[in-house]
């Protein structure tokens, strides 16, 4: 049972974020991507952002970037992300990184997270990259 506090975080994540339109969005994927913010809440994971890549990119249909104060608080993040991700059936996800833990990804298939010390998210700044609306595509005269 979630407690008031924590599907106020939850919320307040989506909300923040409404160019993300996860808020709007349904389906499995919307589902776990709002379990995720949940879990990277508890964990204390800092600037939660949530970026739906649908008519973006075929990699996924979210992408969630968080930041953990120190690399110990990274690997702690992406360990207890992959075990709620376990218990949660999803727990075939793909993790790279946590040998060094200055940034490590964990790919579900659908949703990507990335987990960033904040010097390393600063510098490849890839909510920036992935935030920005798709430019259309130029007619051939």
């Amino acid at each position: 049972m979630r407690t008031t506090a924590q599907v106020a975080a939850r919320d307040r994540a989506l909300r923040d974020h409404p160019a993300a339109g996860v808020a709007n969005a349904t389906g499995p994927s919307a589902a776990l991507v709002a379990e995720i913010v949940t879990w990277l809440d508890e964990a204390k994971a800092e600037d939660i952002v949530t970026i739906d890549l649908k008519g973006k990119s075929t990699i996924g249909d979210f992408m969630l970037i968080a930041s953990g104060r120190s690399d110990r608080h990274v690997g702690a993040i992406a360990d207890q992300l992959q075990k709620k991700l376990k218990d949660y059936g999803a727990g075939k996800a793909r993790v790279e990184g946590l040998e060094t833990c200055d940034w490590v990804l964990i790919d579900t298939g659908d949703i990507i997270v990335h987990v960033f010390r904040p010097e390393v998210r600063e510098f490849y700044k890839l909510e920036k990259m992935w935030a920005g609306d798709r430019p259309a595509d130029e007619t051939a005269h």
